[in-house]
């Protein structure tokens, strides 16, 4: 059976759908993603699905016609993978690693705002002699961007490759797997980059559990976000944040640490360090940086990054499908 990639977006529309109407507004919103469209448009599409499974309209078996309202499918369906419109099973794997490849561009926009926020109040901190605050501010920015891209790479691809599965949540294992893997692979080369260049080790910093519990969060965000399709795009948005930062004020909850609490940690492991965010501390009524701080600026990477990746992710989706 040959099929157009719009008619077989239709056909896998309506069999996601068994039993139940799908409206004509369904159509026009996810199939033709609002393409401005005649009826007959869609009135074609309905034709050409039926000669080729060779039903009638008449007596359907396949496709019955709710007049004015829309269609239904109602011959029996068994559900293989579900959750995945089988589109979206058959893409090819350049769609796929361009969806990674956008999560991992969201997530370093979301290492770029928290880098800024990292940077200013490291540079508001009293600085050495000859330390200028434009220098703290950058290095802070590059070293935030540099590990929330490591982060992206683990947790799209992860995500990206799993929705190949077919199951309807495989993107949670996908993500959780992808983040466990970066985060054990960042923290096993700081560390013995810390050993072999200082002879010291900067202690529990940011790792695979940190990586697990943030990357299973964002891929909840991901599914929840895919089932809210049809709604605005800020709840969509703000599904993810949530996610994110529940998952990066869990990893406080556990005793982890995220980026904020590693550069911290790293502060204090190293006396002579000039970087220090005691004054984050005083934001939340604590003389230092304290479980509050933690666990608040745990949940702003989480939510940033959360945000970043799946929001850059449902586009890059959307935008395949629309070119599809």
């Amino acid at each position: 059976m040959e099929l157009s990639a719009r008619y077989f977006d239709a056909l896998a529309l309506l069999l996601a759908e068994p039993g139940r109407l799908v409206s004509k507004d369904r159509f026009m919103g996810e199939v033709w993603r609002g393409i401005p469209v005649t009826d007959e448009a869609l009135t074609q599409c309905v034709r050409t699905l039926r000669k080729q499974l060779g039903d009638d309209a008449g007596k359907p078996r396949f496709i019955e016609t709710v007049p004015k309202h829309g269609y239904r499918f109602i011959a029996p369906v068994e559900v293989v993978g579900a959750g995945v419109a089988p589109a979206e099973l058959s893409r090819p794997w350049s769609a796929t690693l361009l969806l990674a490849a956008a999560g991992t561009v969201g997530g370093g926009i979301a290492g770029f705002i928290g880098g800024l926020i990292y940077g200013f109040v490291g540079a508001s901190q009293p600085l050495a002699p000859g330390m200028g605050a434009v220098s703290v501010l950058l290095v802070l920015l590059c070293v935030t961007i540099l590990v929330a891209v490591m982060g992206g790479v683990g947790v799209a691809f992860g995500i990206a490759i799993s929705t190949r599965f077919g199951g309807r949540y495989w993107p949670v294992a996908g993500g959780a797997l992808g983040g466990f893997l970066i985060g054990a692979i960042v923290k096993f080369l700081g560390l013995d980059a810390f050993n072999l260049l200082i002879g010291r080790s900067p202690g529990d910093i940011t790792g695979p559990m940190e990586g697990f519990i943030v990357g299973g969060a964002i891929g909840v965000g991901y599914v929840i976000a895919g089932a809210l399709e049809e709604r605005p795009r800020w709840q969509r948005i703000a599904v993810a944040v949530i996610c994110g930062a529940a998952g990066g004020l869990l990893v406080a909850a556990l005793g982890g640490h995220m980026m904020g609490g590693s550069l911290d940690l790293l502060a204090h492991q190293f006396p002579d360090s000039r970087l220090r965010f005691d004054r984050l501390g005083t934001w939340f009524g604590e003389p230092g940086f304290g479980p509050v701080s933690q666990a608040a600026t745990a949940g702003l990477e989480g939510g940033l990054f959360g945000g970043g990746v799946v929001t850059a992710m449902r586009l890059a989706r959307r935008s395949l499908r629309d070119h599809h």
